[in-house]
């Protein structure tokens, strides 16, 4: 589908760019024939009272021979009526879109239950088509079926041959005539470039984006006849033809539309006016002429201005490029002497500050290392009583732990948090529910046994009942001549009567229920009770009722609370717990921090003493950098200023070049085909239409009215009731080629 639609759409498109061909016909709505006014008084899809937009989908065969025709019509129901009647001849008919019915009425037309709303409907289409298509395909030369050529290589021919069949009968010049309805035919396939090559076509187009090759032709089937015009002055398409050479031939589906809107908002009646054409072509030829030879003289002086303008935009490239290297450089040298004078500011300040911080450091070190020893001594202590409170915490808690040590902690807690983690708490707590519920469960095992052995004794005596009942039944029918299998053959042959039946019936039911029987039929459901087969099967239901009220009992939700309360209560104590080895690791952090700073202090201590000799040094030198650097950045920043205006003035130039050379081009490719467009409109519209004026324009002129008026008779396929207006279009799809 999404195929069809872009087949549809290039089609739609390549009218415009095709329509080239025929602007000797139509060149005549250039002067004296109003395309907007003239039917003001016409009712549009939107004002008639009731408007079929209708389309007829052709599903043909890949030579065109039809296969289905559907077709969809839209009734736009502009007045809000509630009965739409409708004269369509659509085979199958269905409402599509809503759920309005249809009746029919005398004259068997469909009333539809419109109820003001539109209709959309659809059936099979049984008439007759307008235009009929035909492929036909030749290779190498000879005359192929589709199904011959798939597969095969060669040059190969597609040809569209279009059949008009919808005319009416007018008189013109006294003469009764055929006055086809003028449809556009516009046929579209797209090709496998890998698969085709050397495409041409005959009245079309070839598109191509390098994977797929886009053909796009039109026609006019009958247009040529209805305007009797001779092929020699113009030659209107009435087929489409498409020629390749081919690899392994395989063809896509093709999409033709037919229309015949060319003429809708044509007057007919505006044609007369003709007569003011022709008296102007005379003027119109010479200006043409003259217009040609003005455009092919502009197209040469822009062509030397243009590649004069190439020689220009090089040599402004080349100085911008060396105005834009002398810039960077100059900025370079700019941020490099200011960051290399605030970098001596900063070096001689800090080299003050740290001669004079040098001397406090050594001093302050000396006196820190004198008390490294009671500080690493005061702080294994305090951890050690933080260990303390810790381990006394978790004993409340009713969690027993050993001694905690700096060195064991972490071990220990990790194993009290994997033993409170989710899983474990969620199985143990799981685990002594069901004990205790079990312990409830077993408590009434004597009820869930006498309950299990009263169902298991109805059904033992309901087994012994029919087999009993057998047995009884036996001996009746003995009583009567019959076995069991006589009986109820006899009675499916209908040789024992219904009165014998009840008979046989009443005599069983009366020995049933007899005492003697009666008796019979429990002592033996007591002794199939208490055989070894049945208390086995008791016991195990008796197991499996227990084990089913166990699991019941467990989805309670005083017991699934239960297990949720210890599950939060678990969470909680891991919270807590974590929390509490989180703050253990920061303070084992920090004492382990403190030895290794208070080792370090006795090295700088003595590292203190060297660095303050060597910040004397450092303070007298950066003074002397500072004066110079100050000096550099002066002359930097001038060098900057300079060279940045270069550049600035460079790159204006620059930018201006690419947008006059853009200019220079498209103003000459736009004379180009202002010349090339001149003589095409002047060979293919105006001199041919000059030509025309001198022949028989009145009787071109009738022609073209009767044209007109044929095309915009013809409104439906399927019909049209009084009182409504409509339009049609035809889309034919042909099955692929493979």
């Amino acid at each position: 589908m999404k195929r069809l639609i872009k087949l549809m759409s290039i089609a739609l498109c390549m009218t415009i760019v095709l329509s080239a061909t025929l602007v000797g016909v139509f060149a005549l709505s250039l002067n004296g024939i109003t395309l907007g006014d003239s039917n003001k008084d016409k009712a549009t899809p939107d004002e008639a009272a009731l408007f079929k937009d209708e389309t007829v989908y052709v599903m043909a065969k890949s030579d065109g021979t039809v296969d289905k025709i559907i077709v969809s019509d839209w009734i736009r129901n502009n007045k809000h009526a509630d009965a739409i009647k409708d004269v369509s001849t659509v085979g199958d008919i269905e409402n599509v879109k809503t759920d309005a019915s249809f009746t029919l009425d005398s004259d068997k037309m469909r009333v539809w239950d419109a109820q003001g709303k539109d209709l959309y409907l659809q059936g099979t289409g049984t008439e007759k088509l307008p235009v009929d298509l035909n492929l036909t395909f030749t290779l190498d030369g000879a005359v192929v079926t589709p199904e011959q050529l798939a597969g095969k290589s060669g040059k190969v021919t597609m040809r569209f041959d279009y059949t008009n069949n919808a005319y009416e009968t007018v008189k013109l010049d006294g003469k009764d005539e055929r006055i086809y309805v003028p449809f556009l035919m516009m046929s579209g396939m797209i090709l496998d470039s890998e698969k085709f090559s050397d495409v041409t076509v005959t009245n079309g187009k070839v598109i191509s984006d390098g994977d797929r090759i886009i053909l796009a032709g039109i026609a006019f089937p009958g247009l040529q006849h209805d305007l009797g015009l001779s092929r020699d002055d113009i030659n209107i398409p009435d087929y489409f033809e498409v020629t390749a050479n081919v690899k392994d031939f395989e063809l896509s589906t093709t999409v033709t539309i037919a229309a015949n809107g060319l003429a809708k908002e044509l007057d007919p009646d505006d044609l007369d006016s003709l007569d003011k054409l022709k008296d102007s072509m005379g003027q119109i030829e010479s200006a043409m002429t003259a217009l040609i030879d003005g455009s092919s003289q502009l197209y040469t002086g822009l062509d030397t201005l243009l590649e004069k303008s190439g020689e220009l935009t090089g040599g402004i490239d080349q100085l911008y490029d060396g105005a834009e290297q002398l810039s960077s450089g100059a900025s370079q040298v700019k941020d490099g002497a200011s960051a290399l004078s605030d970098g001596a500011d900063t070096l001689n300040a800090g080299a003050i500050t740290l001669d004079l911080g040098a001397l406090d450091l050594s001093s302050g070190l000396s006196t820190l290392d004198s008390n490294s020893s009671a500080l690493n001594a005061g702080s294994d202590l305090t951890f050690n009583s933080i260990l303390a409170t810790a381990r006394k915490s978790l004993i409340d808690a009713g969690i027993d732990v050993p001694e905690l040590t700096p060195a064991n902690y972490a071990a220990i807690l990790d194993q009290i948090l994997e033993n409170l983690s989710e899983d474990n708490v969620k199985a143990q707590a799981e685990a002594t529910a069901r004990e205790k519920v079990a312990a409830a469960v077993e408590e009434n095992r004597e009820a869930v046994t006498a309950a299990v052995t009263e169902a298991v004794r109805q059904n033992i005596a309901a087994e012994v009942e029919a087999g009993v009942r057998e047995q009884v039944k036996a001996q009746v029918l003995s009583a009567l001549g019959y076995s069991a299998e006589d009986y109820e053959n006899a009675v499916a042959a209908g040789l024992v009567d219904e009165a014998t039946q009840a008979q046989v019936s009443g005599a069983i039911d009366q020995q049933m229920n007899s005492e003697t029987v009666k008796e019979t039929i429990a002592s033996l459901t007591e002794q199939n009770l208490s055989g070894e087969q049945a208390q086995a099967s008791i016991a195990a239901i008796t197991e499996e009722q227990v084990a089913a009220l166990i699991d019941e009992n467990m989805q309670k939700d005083e017991v699934q609370q239960g297990i949720a309360a210890a599950l939060e209560k678990a969470k909680a104590g891991r919270a807590s717990i974590a929390a509490l080895k989180e703050q253990l690791d920061s303070y084992n952090t920090f004492n382990q921090g403190l030895k290794t700073y208070t080792g370090g202090v006795g090295s700088a201590s003595a590292g203190a003493v060297q660095l303050y000799g060597g910040t004397t040094q450092l303070k007298d030198g950066s003074t002397t950098l500072k004066n110079g650097a100050s000096q550099l950045k002066d002359g930097a920043a001038q060098l900057s200023e300079g060279a940045d205006a270069l550049k600035a003035g460079v790159l204006t130039l620059k930018n201006g070049v690419p947008a006059l050379t853009e200019g220079v081009s498209a103003l000459r490719d736009g004379s180009m085909q202002l010349s090339d467009g001149l003589k095409q409109f002047n060979d293919e519209g105006i001199s041919k239409l000059t030509a025309l004026m001198d022949g028989d324009l009145g009787g071109l002129a009738e022609r073209v009215k009767a044209t007109i008026r044929v095309s915009q008779n013809y409104k439906s396929y399927s019909g049209l009731t009084d009182g409504m207006d409509g339009e049609v279009k035809f889309i034919y799809k042909t099955d692929e080629i493979k």
